[in-house]
């Protein structure tokens, strides 16, 4: 009886971390998502609000060509609307979460689709805290692939 009762506990508290680390990655997945569609739509408040910049924050973009850009952190915060997307859509898929408390990294895969229907695929690395309940982006590493030719 003791044995099942012990089953019983180590069970129930692998379904309660599992269900809280499934919300946790659904959260994060809406806040990825919203980010792509601020920079596309140039809503630069709604952008900044998905970004806590740190001393050690750090955005790399990798080129399809072969060259990284190391863009100023603050540009996610203040970034110039002519600078963000040019409308479009983008759909995030292989998603791989590692979150422990209220840190978390999450690689994905990232198709965008121009305002004029030019696909560009890239792998993206995001870093991110949860901040005041809220999970922020704090980093990123984006490897842009060679345009889809179409």
């Amino acid at each position: 009886m003791k044995k099942i009762g012990a089953l019983i506990v180590v069970l129930g508290i692998g379904i309660i971390g599992y269900a809280q680390n499934n919300t946790e990655e659904e959260a994060i997945k809406v806040l990825l998502k919203k980010e792509s569609a601020t920079w596309r739509a140039k809503d630069v408040a709604g952008h900044a609000d998905c970004w806590q910049i740190r001393p050690y924050s750090r955005i790399l973009v990798s080129t399809g060509n072969g060259q990284v850009i190391d863009v100023p952190p603050m540009a996610m915060i203040h970034p110039k609307p002519e600078n963000m997307g040019d409308g479009g859509t983008s759909v995030n898929s292989n998603y791989t979460f590692s979150i422990q408390a209220n840190s978390a990294w999450v690689s994905h895969e990232e198709l965008s689709i121009s305002a004029a229907g030019k696909q560009t695929k890239t792998y993206e690395i995001r870093l991110l805290e949860k901040i005041n309940g809220q999970w922020k982006l704090v980093g990123q590493s984006i490897m842009v692939q060679q345009p889809i030719v179409q």
